[in-house]
């Protein structure tokens, strides 16, 4: 029966830790268990069957985690759940003569610090000073840095 449990904790371990490495992101429960029963079952079999046994355990759960490894990255499964999107979209750049300095505009969102304005009759992107700006707040442009509008309310 030890024999049976050993075995169990070993493959669940490889299981947990092979959904760590391909599925679950970052460092999760699935990641620390994986290890832990593997640990574990590692030390049932030095603690009941001794050093030998013990070494023949460390040496099989290595080799079949790498088995287990190539398994999983020969068969192509990970492709089928694998993102396969792809961002083609561009930001829209801002226009040399659409925007001047002191020109004046109103806002449309909350500026928390970006948000959206109209300016001359467009619609564009704007970044406030620090401050929220509240929507339907007049608003002036201070300075233009790297095409993004800065602007500043009017009081």
């Amino acid at each position: 029966m030890t024999i049976f449990i050993i075995i169990l904790l070993l493959v669940l371990g490889v299981v947990l830790i092979l959904l760590e490495f391909f599925v679950l992101p970052g460092i999760t429960v699935a990641g620390i268990a994986g290890v832990v029963m593997m640990l574990g079952g590692i030390y049932l079999s030095y603690h009941h069957y001794g050093s030998t046994t013990g070494h023949l355990t460390v040496l099989g759960s290595v080799l079949f985690s790498l088995f287990a490894l190539w398994l999983a990255l020969k068969s192509g499964t990970w492709n089928r759940i694998m993102l396969k999107t792809e961002i083609d979209s561009k930001v829209e750049k801002l226009e040399e003569d659409l925007v001047q300095i002191g020109d004046h505009g109103i806002c449309l969102s909350r500026l928390a610090p970006m948000g959206q304005i109209r300016i001359n009759n467009h619609i564009v992107e704007a970044k406030s000073t620090g401050a929220y700006v509240d929507e339907q707040t007049e608003v002036e442009v201070i300075k233009i840095v790297d095409k993004v509008i800065v602007v500043k309310p009017i009081k």
